[in-house]
C-alpha cells in the first residue's frame, strides 16, 4: 500500500515577527482582525498564509523565502483610496492661501483664476507627457505613504479630446509605477464654457461615453449630481448611458445640495455615492439597503472649509458601508491616507479601527475589487504596508507622522 503526500506550497517571501498583523478580516468583536505575532506568507502577487509561526511550517514551505523582519511593527492591508482627481494641471494654490481669509467673491475681484473651470485651463494647456510628470509624482509619494490602489477620474478636460487625453493619463500610471490606478470617465464635472450645458451633455452621451468604453479607458462612468451642476435627471441620463455600455456607476452627490442624487444611486445600484454632505437620513436607509458604498472624505471637507461636514455616525447607524477617500485633487492636495483616518477619527468619530476598515476594505468595495483586495488573506494580492509603530492606535495618535518603512505590492517589496 502506497502513501502520497501533498507538496506544501512555496513561499517566496515572509513577513516574520509583527508585533500585530491587522488582517481587517473582521472577527467578532473586532472590526480589523487582529493578530497578534502573526506571519504572511507570499507566493509570487499572493498571499497564500497568514497565522501563527507555529503553524506556517505546517501550511507552508518556507525554506528559501525572503524573510522580511517586521519585529515590533505593525502589518497591515495597503490603503486603496478611492476617490481622487489626480491628474491635473497647474496649481490652484493662490486660490487657496487668499481663501485663508477672504470669501470667494473677494478672491475674484484680486483676478484670481477659481474652481474647477481655473483647472480646466491649466490642464488643457498642459501635455499628456507634462500631465504624466506631475502626477506620477503625487502618486509616488501616496505610495510611500501606504496607497497601493488609487483611483483616478478625468472631467478636469470637458471636451473629447481633453478627456481622452486625461484617460489616456491614467492609462501610462498604470503601465509606469507599482501602483494599481483604477480609471474612472468624470467627462460629467462640470460645463465647458464653450458649449451650451445640452449640447455638451449630448457629446458626454453620445461620444465620449462609447469611445471611453470602446476603448477600455475606463471602468466607471461618474457625474456631478448637485445644485450648478448636473440635475437629477441629466445625471440619471449619464449614468444610465454608461451602464449601457458596460462603465459601472459612481456619483459626485449631496455636497452642498440633497437633489435626490443620493435616492437615485440607490435605485440604479451604483456602485458609490461620494461626498454625502447633504444627505438625508431616508437616502441613507435607502444606499445601505442597495449596498451603495458611501465615501466620505474629511480631508476635503477640512480643505475647503465645508459648512455642513458629513454625518459619519448617522450613516453607519444606518448600516452603510463607508470608505475612506482623499479626494486628492487642486483644492485638497492630500496624498496620505494616514492623515485622511487621523481627520476621520478626530473629526468624524471615527474609531481607529472602523477608520482603517473603511481605509482598506471599505476603500476596495468602493472600486469593486473586494474580491482581490483591501485585506490580509489567502488568494488575495499580497498588497501590503509595514507601520514602523508597536500599537496600531499610534497611526491617529501621531498627526501627520508617515508610520510607513515598507510597502508591498503584488509582493514586491519597497523600503522606505
Amino acid at each position: 500500500m502506497s502513501t502520497s503526500t501533498v507538496a506544501k506550497p512555496r513561499a517566496d517571501v515572509v513577513i516574520a515577527n509583527a508585533a500585530e498583523v491587522l488582517t481587517c478580516v473582521p472577527t467578532s468583536g473586532d472590526l480589523v482582525g487582529r493578530r497578534p505575532g502573526a506571519w504572511v506568507a507570499i507566493a509570487g502577487e499572493r498571499i497564500i498564509a497568514v497565522g501563527p509561526p507555529s503553524k506556517m511550517a505546517q501550511q507552508v514551505d518556507t525554506s528559501s523565502a525572503e524573510v522580511i523582519d517586521a519585529s515590533g511593527k505593525i502589518v497591515a492591508p495597503g490603503f486603496v483610496d478611492c476617490h481622487t482627481h489626480l491628474v491635473f494641471g497647474g496649481s490652484r494654490v493662490e486660490e487657496y492661501a487668499a481663501r485663508m481669509t477672504m470669501n470667494t467673491a473677494e478672491v475674484e475681484v484680486l483676478g484670481i483664476p477659481t474652481g474647477i473651470q481655473a483647472t480646466v485651463a491649466m490642464t488643457r494647456a498642459e501635455s499628456a507627457d507634462e500631465l504624466t510628470a506631475s502626477a506620477t509624482d503625487r502618486v509616488q509619494r501616496m505610495f510611500r505613504h501606504g496607497t497601493t490602489t488609487v483611483e483616478s477620474k478625468s472631467g478636469y478636460g470637458l471636451s473629447l479630446a481633453e478627456e481622452i487625453k486625461l484617460l489616456e493619463v491614467n492609462r501610462r500610471l498604470q503601465s509606469s509605477q507599482p501602483m494599481d490606478v483604477v480609471s474612472t470617465f468624470l467627462g460629467a464635472h462640470d460645463f465647458p464654457s464653450e458649449m451650451p450645458p445640452e449640447r455638451y451633455i449630448e457629446l458626454v452621451i453620445d461620444e465620449m461615453i462609447p469611445r471611453v468604453a470602446g476603448e477600455g479607458l475606463a471602468e466607471f462612468c461618474d457625474v456631478y449630481c448637485d445644485e450648478g451642476y448636473y440635475t437629477l435627471e441629466e445625471s440619471r441620463r449619464i449614468l444610465e448611458a454608461g451602464l449601457q455600455v458596460g462603465l459601472k456607476g459612481k456619483i459626485h452627490v449631496d455636497a452642498y445640495a440633497n437633489i435626490g442624487g443620493s435616492a437615485m444611486a440607490a435605485e440604479l445600484g451604483i456602485v458609490s455615492a461620494d461626498h454625502l454632505n447633504y444627505v438625508d437620513r431616508a437616502s441613507m436607509r435607502k444606499l445601505a439597503e442597495a449596498g451603495v458604498i458611501g465615501v466620505v472624505m474629511p480631508a476635503l471637507d477640512f480643505a475647503v472649509g465645508h459648512g455642513r461636514p458629513f454625518d459619519a455616525r448617522a450613516m453607519l447607524a444606518e448600516g452603510m458601508t463607508l470608505a475612506l477617500a482623499t479626494d486628492m485633487c487642486p483644492a485638497c492636495w492630500a496624498e496620505s491616507m494616514q492623515i485622511v483616518m487621523q481627520l476621520a477619527c478626530r473629526l468624524y468619530r471615527f474609531s481607529p479601527a472602523q477608520a482603517l476598515y473603511a481605509a482598506t476594505v471599505g476603500g476596495a468595495r468602493a472600486l469593486d475589487l473586494e474580491a482581490d483586495r483591501g485585506s490580509l488573506e489567502p488568494g488575495k494580492l499580497a498588497d501590503v504596508q509595514i507601520w514602523d509603530l508597536t500599537t496600531f492606535e499610534d497611526v491617529v495618535y501621531r498627526f501627520g507622522n508617515n508610520a510607513v518603512q515598507t510597502v508591498i505590492k503584488r509582493g514586491q517589496a519597497y523600503q522606505f
